[in-house]
């Protein structure tokens, strides 16, 4: 069985360690625990890993956030991986640095990425695990913010919530979405 893992953000190294990048840094932590790497592929860099008896497809977008879902569109359909078994890795700014919050369906919430992702799908009905980055910002600095990088504080403590975002996907890949919502979000 396929499961398509996208996580959000933007190519380029100006934008590597920044907050609206988590997405691909989940990957990255996933990948690395798994000893696999990620190829250029079309629409963004792609990496497999076998957990257990299934296959994840790791996608990370090079369209940029704002067409993220041209990127997630064409590896469904070039892997034949139905809605169901796709799971969106993205940053939150509602919630607080570093939670995670594993949902079935919902809103873009005004995230960019969500909101394309939305809009090549057609409907809100897909997984989404978010992870928090929190909203330490003046008003009006929302966009320097999610675009700036973490602070040294932040930094220190990023790994175990990357390795516990990683356990989050391969529980959603191996025992399903209620169950890890179950598990993990009251966590």
């Amino acid at each position: 069985m396929k499961y398509l893992i996208c996580g959000l953000g933007n190519i380029g190294a100006e934008y590597e360690y920044t907050r609206h990048n988590i997405g691909f840094r989940v990957l990255d932590e996933l990948a690395k625990d798994g000893n696999v790497s990620f190829s250029d592929q079309r629409y963004g860099a792609v990496a497999e890993l076998k957990v257990k008896n299934k296959k994840l497809i790791l996608l990370k977008p090079s369209t940029y956030m704002n067409l993220s879902g041209n990127a997630l569109r064409y590896w469904m359909q070039k892997e034949n991986i139905e809605q169901d078994k796709v799971l969106i890795v993205v940053d939150d700014i509602a919630l607080p640095f570093g939670t995670l919050r594993l949902k079935g369906s919902g809103s873009d919430a005004g995230h960019n990425g969500l909101k394309d992702v939305a809009r090549v799908l057609g409907n809100v009905k897909y997984a989404r695990l978010k992870f928090g980055i929190g909203n330490d910002y003046p008003k009006g600095g929302q966009v320097d913010y999610v675009l700036g990088n973490f602070s040294k504080e932040e930094e220190a403590e990023l790994e175990p919530k990357l390795k516990r975002a990683s356990e989050i996907i391969k529980s959603f890949c191996l025992a399903g979405i209620q169950i890890t919502m179950n598990q993990f979000n009251n966590k």
